[in-house]
């Protein structure tokens, strides 16, 4: 069954609110009256032992979701779907009419009627414990897989789900889809990452990660992460998200000239910066540092659709890593969208209408 929906050409402001901070902090656009609303809530952690050997006494877990579990003849939930968002970023990016409006409706390829959907902030992010709570740079190390082994917590312990239908993520939540399938291969009926690389964070993109983390620690009024107000360095970091966003052409209709550039940066700066945090961009940025998912891609054996878009400036389609790597595994397949006016560079993972026939054909082929 395929689901095809027209596109209409996004006006520029939508462009720099919904795609610029594309990595996951994506600006609350209101939803129809009649699309389906989350329910919100908290698991607690208990002794939560991180990767580096620190521990946290409470490791607080905030997640959404949608629908009702339901569970087989065998006794095991057979509709859940773990959804994973990107870096600064949280389940409430996909609380959007771009893609809950596209994929959780009725009728639309994870009705929330049929599906049991999942939506948690990772740590560091959202509602989830991160050092903006207090601990600022005293806060536990956290890498990616630290963030995967709380989510497994969190199903398994918090929500009592005890089987996946389907892992997918976008940016940072689509290489944790990478981790998901190798950790827990017989977790999951089937895994989609989108915009992401199984391999480790290198060239370019470990260059603008840097050049965010070693502002932020280098700027004095960082203070060793005690500052009282945020430092200046917020300003660097929120631009290199911008940078990192959407396509050149669509930078270059958006901002035709200089005067128009500066505003919109000034204007993506004071809005990011009215809310973000230091320490936790400084966290989310670094957590990558663990990231390595090329050793394990023979592990996972839940069929595995990759979708990445040919003006990504993130995960370049020239570097060749996604074709190549994909053999690996077992039951994966490697899908480039090409550059058209329906993509928006790295963002282009959270409209929903672009790829989500891949979804469509992925859930029909991994039906248990």
């Amino acid at each position: 069954m395929k689901f095809r929906v027209p596109i209409r050409r996004p006006r520029a402001g939508w462009l720099i609110g919904a795609l610029a901070l594309c990595l996951g902090g994506l600006v609350p656009v209101p939803l129809r009256a009649d699309s389906p609303r989350p329910t919100e809530g908290d698991f607690v952690l208990r002794d939560f032992r991180f990767a580096s050997g620190e521990t946290m006494p409470e490791l607080r877990i905030h997640h959404r979701t949608l629908g009702t579990p339901r569970r087989g003849p065998r006794g095991t939930v057979e509709n859940a779907v773990l959804i994973l968002h990107g870096t600064t970023g949280s389940g409430a990016n996909f609380i959007r009419p771009e893609f809950s409006g596209e994929l959780f409706g009725a009728g639309q390829p994870l009705d929330a009627s049929r599906y049991y959907i999942i939506l948690p902030d990772g740590i560091g992010h959202g509602g989830s414990s991160k050092p903006s709570d207090g601990l600022h740079a005293r806060f536990p190390r956290y890498g990616y897989r630290d963030m995967i082994a709380a989510q497994h917590r969190l199903l398994t312990e918090g929500l009592k789900v005890d089987h996946l239908r389907l892992v997918m993520g976008t940016s940072m939540g689509g290489m944790h889809t990478w981790l998901w399938g190798q950790e827990y291969p017989g977790f999951m009926d089937a895994l989609l990452p989108l915009a992401s690389l199984p391999a480790q964070i290198s060239g370019r993109n470990r260059v603008w990660r840097r050049i965010v983390a070693d502002a932020i620690r280098r700027d004095p009024a960082w203070q060793g992460g005690e500052y009282r107000s945020q430092p200046p360095s917020l300003q660097t970091a929120a631009e290199m998200l911008l940078f990192m966003g959407g396509n050149p052409a669509d930078r270059q209709r958006e901002a035709p000239t200089r005067e128009q550039a500066d505003r919109v940066i000034d204007a993506y700066v004071a809005r990011t910066t009215r809310t973000a945090d230091a320490n936790d961009i400084l966290y989310a940025v670094e957590s990558s540092a663990d990231y390595d998912p090329a050793p394990g891609l023979g592990r996972i054996r839940a069929p595995l659709t990759a979708i990445n878009f040919e003006d990504d400036l993130i995960n370049p389609p020239e570097l060749g890593i996604l074709e190549r790597e994909i053999r690996r595994v077992p039951k994966g397949r490697a899908v480039l969208v090409p550059r058209s006016e329906r993509t928006h560079g790295h963002g282009t993972h959270t409209l929903a209408a672009v790829w989500k026939d891949h979804l469509v054909r992925l859930l029909d082929e991994s039906r248990p």
